[in-house]
């Protein structure tokens, strides 16, 4: 059996926590310990787990005892933490969003790239048992409608609706269509908190591919859907309950009767995070390219700030 990676998680509040959990049940993997800024936070869940407790990350990395990390800290830290672990040899998974600004991402991808060391961000869709069942079939998408909208949680206001939400579309959607952006629009309004709260975006792709999506952290309900529609194709995917829905022009055009053949399916449950540390680990360990490279991530972000700023901009000449 290969030596076990020794693992840590830095930022363990809700989502970090389940990081931390999933690392420690890893046969191939140690998690060494588990760092938080709120020392309350770091010692409950280091307890949990039986494993070290650490308030500042940097008491790792001076000792040398990681090999990959976690980043789930707050957004606006995620930046100053990849990039001292990134800098000590660290491999990192970093949540989305992967920064707070471009240029704080091409750093990261600059120096991960001259480290030679895996730089993968938490896009956690890609992981889905219904994406993964389907993405393979996707192959010429000319129209793709995404609709993402969630209950109010506190949790996650830190940004806009669009980094928080719909960032998750447009990681997706940009290596599907794999062409530059050459038109986009966008609008939104604030409803609960200071921020963009429900936003659409309509972008259109230099191969001609359009692309609408719309977000909401107003909702009353949640749904994740995603309909991309290709040469004599349609096809439908729920994130929430992993059901597909894949419609097929019929060869044979009979009066009376549908001109789509429609089959749909439901894949069984799978858990997605895990799915993707394994992933990630399998990178560092293989030194193969990670599912969601830095570089996808920080086009992610590109896209997600410039609807973020059309936003602002519309409501700034409305005011």
């Amino acid at each position: 059996m290969s030596t076990p990676l020794r693992a840590a998680v830095i930022g363990v509040g809700y989502l970090g926590r389940f990081h931390a959990q999933k690392y420690a049940s890893l046969p191939d993997v140690e998690l060494v310990g588990v760092v938080d800024a709120h020392p309350e936070t770091a010692r409950r869940v280091a307890k949990e787990l039986g494993v070290a407790a650490f308030t500042d990350y940097r008491e790792l990395l001076d000792a040398g005892r990681v090999d990959l990390v976690s980043v789930a800290s707050t957004t606006e830290t995620h930046h100053a933490v990849a990039r001292d672990c990134l800098a000590a040899g660290v491999h990192v998974l970093a949540e989305k969003p992967i920064t707070v600004t471009v240029a704080q991402a091409d750093e990261l991808v600059a120096l991960a790239d001259a480290k030679k060391l895996v730089l993968q961000v938490g896009h956690l869709e890609r992981f889905n048992p219904a994406w993964l069942a389907v993405k393979d079939k996707i192959t010429r998408p000319v129209f793709i409608e995404a609709h993402r909208m969630a209950p109010f949680k506190a949790r996650g206001i830190d940004v806009s609706v669009v980094l928080d939400l719909m960032i998750h579309d447009l990681d997706l959607i940009l290596p599907l269509v794999g062409s530059p952006v050459a038109d986009l629009r966008a609008s939104g309004v604030s409803v609960l908190t200071d921020g963009i709260d429900i936003a659409n975006a309509r972008i259109e792709f230099a191969n001609g591919c359009v692309a609408n999506l719309t977000a909401s952290r107003t909702s009353t309900a949640s749904l994740r859907r995603l309909r991309v529609f290709q040469h004599h194709e349609y096809i439908s995917i729920d994130f929430g309950d992993r059901r597909i829905g894949i419609s097929r022009k019929r060869e044979a055009l009979v009066e009376g009767e549908p001109p789509l053949d429609t089959e749909t399916f439901q894949q069984p449950p799978g858990d997605a995070l895990m799915t993707e540390i394994v992933a990630f680990v399998a990178a560092v360990r293989h030194g193969t390219p990670p599912v969601v490279s830095g570089r996808e991530g920080r086009d992610a972000l590109a896209i997600a700030l410039e609807i973020d700023r059309m936003i602002a901009a519309r409501q700034n000449s409305l005011s």
